[in-house]
């Protein structure tokens, strides 16, 4: 099985399947399909990558708990917070890294595909900080402002891009800071 595909169906089925079940049958029908696929995307992975894969498994985890909340409940509330408390605990954990083990968990995550300076590593972890503090009260202000739709098309088809948008930003610093090996 190439890895590459199970990547991009790992990370994308299980939010086509949240969206079309919740397209189909509505929000609460589609949280127990979303924790399901979820799971199964990370038994893919961690078949195909013959390890376990920590970022997966971390939101694997976090689906399942505030999914079985949402319904447990018959709250969406935990579902509508998920993004945020996600985005937090990334946040939360890269902070505390830095200024509390000196250490850098981005740097230990990427390490093995990106080679930077310490500065470089500096500043991406720092961005990625603000980014995830960003990602977190942008959730907070659509489900707080906006239509069940509406908060589910920005779960879906925003969160994704806007991430991959700011990804793409990095490369600059990437390459301003990338060690010649």
């Amino acid at each position: 099985m190439n890895k590459s595909f199970v990547k991009v169906i790992s990370d994308f089925g299980p939010l086509l399947i949240f969206f079309i079940f919740y397209k189909k049958y509505g929000m609460q029908e589609a949280i127990l399909p979303l924790i399901i696929a979820t799971i199964i995307a990370t038994i893919l992975l961690y078949i195909v990558e013959k390890k376990i894969p920590k970022v997966p498994i971390i939101g694997a985890v976090i689906v399942t708990i505030f999914g079985a909340l949402t319904l447990y409940f018959d709250n969406k509330i935990f579902f509508y917070m998920k993004p945020t408390i996600v985005n937090v605990i990334f946040a939360l954990a890269l902070i505390g890294g830095k200024f509390f083990l000196n250490k850098n968990f981005l740097k230990s995550m990427l390490e093995s595909s990106i080679q930077l300076e310490e500065k470089g590593w500096e500043l991406l972890n720092q961005r990625w900080i603000i980014f995830f503090i960003f990602l977190a009260l942008l959730n907070e202000l659509v489900w707080r402002t906006q239509t069940e739709d509406f908060w589910v098309k920005f779960k879906v088809f925003g969160i994704l891009p806007i991430t991959l948008i700011f990804t793409m930003f990095q490369v600059g610093l990437i390459n301003k800071y990338k060690k010649d090996v």
